[in-house]
């Protein structure tokens, strides 16, 4: 598992999908400023880290959900992982939206799912857990057994991994924030002092003290 974390954190700092600047902060929707940038949606234009990708995460549903008997992506992030997992591990798919269609069947969960049918839920990856949770609650309501979560980044924030626990799903991440500031720092695309600086962004996003090397 940790060579898989390291390769995938190499992967996505390669191309960019994830990009530290601690220097000169990103500024969020909700106002907080972070010292990283995730688009894993890169990973889909780079074949050979999609490859490492799509590999890692049927992989480690074989091993972390071996009962695992159709796939649902989340909406929208998650639904090219999930359709190209699901065809390596030769299971059915398909991904939940945001909210129910305003048209035809009106359909929140698209694909066929039967009631008691055991599923994994692919993310892209989670920060607060909140839209991944919202996605496993649908599932719940429609009848599923939901094994789990696997994602390809997360960053392991206090808030998320509290929500995940009180809803009582498990999630299972190729690799995470301290595994790619390690590698970040260890590649040269970040200075290894930063490494505390991220850390401290991780555990207390709202406290902006750790920008301009205060912490």
């Amino acid at each position: 598992m940790e060579n898989i974390s390291k390769l995938i954190a190499k992967d996505l700092l390669s191309i960019k999908a994830v990009f530290f600047r601690p220097e000169e902060p990103f500024t969020w929707a909700s106002g907080i400023k972070s010292p990283v940038y995730c688009d894993n949606r890169l990973t889909l234009t780079a074949p050979e880290v999609r490859s490492d990708v799509e590999n890692a995460l049927a992989e480690t549903i074989r091993r972390e959900y071996p009962g695992a008997e159709v796939l649902m992506g989340t909406s929208t992030a998650g639904i090219a992982h999930a359709a190209i997992t699901a065809h390596i591990m030769g299971l059915p798919m398909g991904y939940v939206r945001s909210g129910s269609k305003d048209h035809g069947r009106q359909n929140q969960i698209e694909g066929r799912l039967e009631k008691g049918q055991k599923v994994v839920v692919v993310e892209d990856l989670i920060s607060t857990g909140g839209s991944v949770i919202e996605v496993v609650n649908v599932l719940r309501e429609a009848g599923a057994e939901v094994l789990g979560i696997v994602c390809i980044f997360t960053y392991g924030m206090q808030k998320g991994l509290e929500r995940l626990a009180a809803a009582n799903v498990r999630s299972v991440s190729l690799t995470c924030f301290d595994a790619i500031a390690q590698v970040a720092a260890e590649e040269k695309y970040i200075r290894p002092e930063d490494i505390a600086r991220l850390l401290a962004f991780r555990d207390n996003p709202s406290d902006e003290s750790w920008i301009g090397g205060k912490k």
